[in-house]
């Protein structure tokens, strides 16, 4: 995966073991191992939840995924990491990732506001970084209203 000319896989794709960004993760291992990352960057504190949820170290997780297809990875992930995680503790990591959103008055909510404005200005709904990252990759982010 060479993500200097392409972008990973969306946080909300579940297709490797069900799991929130772990594909995600996935390609950025492989093009780290690649030496192919572009402006991404693998081991970040997104993939570092995700991978410690798995119960795999990084440098573990970025050979098996480099030298190995999604399906054979995923294969590797449920014998020896996933295996004692049940589908209720899947979903809720899932849903709980799926709502991370910078700590208010951080620095990160500074960069997490700035990206948003050169991004989409307009989006003020746009609020956890699931949904800038796919905002930011041109994927489609359904607005959400006020209830």
């Amino acid at each position: 995966m060479d993500l200097s000319k392409d972008v990973p896989r969306s946080v909300k794709d579940k297709s490797l073991e069900g799991i929130v960004m772990l594909a995600r993760t996935t390609d950025k291992a492989r093009a780290h191992a690649a030496g192919t990352v572009g402006e991404y960057h693998f081991n970040c504190g997104m993939d570092q939840r995700v991978l410690e949820f798995v119960g795999i170290d990084h440098e573990v997780f970025e050979k098996l995924a480099a030298a190995n297809d999604d399906k054979k990875l995923g294969e590797l992930l449920q014998a020896k990491y996933l295996n004692k995680k049940t589908a209720n503790e899947i979903a809720a990591f899932n849903a709980d990732y799926l709502k991370i959103s910078p700590e208010p008055n951080s620095d990160s909510q500074k960069y997490f506001v700035d990206l948003r404005n050169q991004i989409a200005p307009d989006r003020t709904d746009v609020t956890t970084w699931p949904d800038l990252l796919d905002l930011d990759e041109h994927r489609d982010v359904p607005r959400k209203v006020a209830a």
